[in-house]
C-alpha cells in the first residue's frame, strides 16, 4: 500500500510539473503584462483586449498560413518518402544495404546548425536559376527537412514487426511493389504513420532556425518567427505575447489529441 502510494504522489507530482507551464500560458494570455511579469496565477478578464492587440500590431493570419502550408507539405513529403526508405531498407536484400544504412544513421550526429552555411549558399546558388525554390521563399523551408535519418530509421524498426507473408501473398495476387507498399504496407502500418506524422508536423511548426536563416521577408514569416518579433520590443507586451503563443500552440496540440492513442500504438512499434 505505501508503494501504490509514493506512486501516485511521484505522479501526481510529475503531472503538476509538466500541465503547470501550459496552465501559466493560458492564464497569463488573460491578464494585463505587468500581471504577468508579477507572477499572477489567477486568470484576468483581458484576453480580448490582448488578442485585439495582437491583430493590430502583427499580421498573425499570414503567419498561421505560411506555418500550416509548410508543416502540412513537410509531413506528408516525409509520410512518403521516409516509409518508402524504411521499407525498402528492410524488405529487400542488398550486400551494400546495411552499409548504406550504417552511413545514414551517421547522418544524426551532425547538428543541424553546422549545415546551415552549406544549405544557405546552396539556396543562394539556386536562387539564381530557380527562384520559386530559393532564399526566401517556403520550397527552400520544406526542402531540407522533408525527410530525416531518424524517420527513416523509425519507419525500418517499424517495419521489421511487419508480416512478410502479407507482402508474398500480395505479389503471388498480382500485385507491383507500389501496389503492395500502398494497399497492403501503408493500411496496416497507420499507427506508425500516425506517430511519425505527429513527430514531423510538430518539429516542422516548431521549427525557429533554419526559417530565421532563409526567411528574409515579413510576408513570409511562420508562427515562431511572429512571436519571436513580438518579444525582442524595448518593452514587450507579455499578455500579447502569451496570447500570441495559445494560438500557436493550438493546432500541434489538437492534433496530438486526435492521434494520441495512433501515436502511442505507433511509439511501441504495433502492427495491426
Amino acid at each position: 500500500m505505501s508503494k501504490r502510494i509514493f506512486s501516485y504522489t511521484v505522479l501526481i507530482i510529475a503531472s503538476i510539473v509538466s500541465i503547470f507551464p501550459f496552465l501559466w500560458m493560458i492564464v497569463s494570455s488573460t491578464n494585463k503584462s505587468v500581471d504577468v511579469t508579477k507572477g499572477k496565477l489567477l486568470p484576468g478578464t483581458h484576453f480580448i483586449d490582448n488578442l485585439q492587440n495582437l491583430l493590430n500590431t502583427v499580421d498573425l493570419v499570414p503567419a498561421l498560413i505560411n506555418s500550416t502550408k509548410i508543416s502540412i507539405i513537410t509531413t506528408v513529403l516525409a509520410m512518403l518518402i521516409a516509409s518508402l526508405a524504411g521499407y525498402g531498407f528492410e524488405i529487400f536484400k542488398s550486400r551494400t544495404k546495411d552499409f548504406l544504412f550504417n552511413f545514414l544513421l551517421l547522418s544524426m550526429m551532425i547538428p543541424f546548425a553546422a549545415l546551415m552555411v552549406p544549405l544557405f549558399r546552396m539556396f543562394g546558388t539556386i536562387s539564381q536559376s530557380v527562384p520559386m525554390i530559393g532564399i526566401d521563399t517556403l520550397a527552400a523551408v520544406i526542402l531540407p527537412t522533408v525527410t530525416t535519418a531518424f524517420l527513416i530509421f523509425f519507419f525500418r524498426q517499424s517495419t521489421k514487426m511487419f508480416p512478410k507473408e502479407i507482402l508474398e501473398a500480395g505479389r503471388i495476387d498480382g500485385l507491383t511493389e507500389l501496389g503492395v507498399f500502398f494497399r497492403i504496407y501503408v493500411p496496416t502500418m497507420k499507427t506508425t504513420y500516425a506517430a511519425a506524422a505527429i513527430i514531423t508536423f510538430m518539429a516542422s511548426w516548431n521549427s525557429y532556425l533554419w526559417p530565421l536563416v532563409i526567411l528574409q521577408s515579413p510576408e513570409n514569416q511562420t508562427i515562431p518567427l511572429l512571436i519571436s518579433s513580438l518579444g525582442s520590443s524595448y518593452s514587450p507586451d507579455f499578455g500579447m505575447i502569451m496570447t500570441a503563443i495559445v494560438i500557436a500552440t493550438l493546432p500541434a496540440a489538437l492534433i496530438f489529441f486526435i492521434m494520441q492513442k495512433h501515436f502511442v500504438a505507433g511509439m511501441m512499434g504495433s502492427v495491426k
